[in-house]
């Protein structure tokens, strides 16, 4: 009998050996679920954390460019208002230097015309003057 004992204990600890085993499987599973459940969510997290770094950066970025874009085309046109007022001013500076250069032709103009009309009337003057004298001369002889 104490062979049917030692068998029936044996399959007792062979039973139980196998129903620990059985758990203890089932809690390294679940072990391992858990740890892949929770490298899952972290890769998740890191993933999700990446893409609103690159999209920030892109953001950043894009406000940058459009700022240098304002900047550079307020600087555009400062250099052309800028330009077209230098424009302006040296086209008003020569008017008013063809304007008093024209003023002063103009004047002179004048003062020697009144210079010929009189240097004419003495030439008329003189000739009639000389004349005169001729046919006083014709006359008296």
């Amino acid at each position: 009998m104490a062979s049917n004992q030692q068998s029936y204990k044996a399959g007792e600890t062979r039973g139980k050996t196998r129903e620990k085993t059985g758990q203890a499987m089932g809690a390294m599973r679940d072990k391992a679920e858990e740890g892949k459940n929770k490298t899952s969510q972290t890769a998740q997290t890191a993933q999700q954390k990446a893409h609103e770094t690159s999209q920030s950066a892109k953001d950043k970025t894009s406000q940058a460019a459009q700022t240098t874009q304002q900047k550079a085309h307020e600087t555009t046109q400062s250099a052309k208002d800028k330009t077209s007022q230098a424009a302006q001013t040296a086209q008003d500076k020569a008017r008013e230097t063809k304007d008093k250069t024209g003023s002063y032709m103009s004047e002179t103009g004048e003062a020697i015309k009144h210079k010929a009309q009189d240097a004419a009337q003495y030439t008329k003057d003189v000739i009639k003057g000389s004349r005169i004298k001729l046919n006083t001369a014709f006359i008296n002889k």
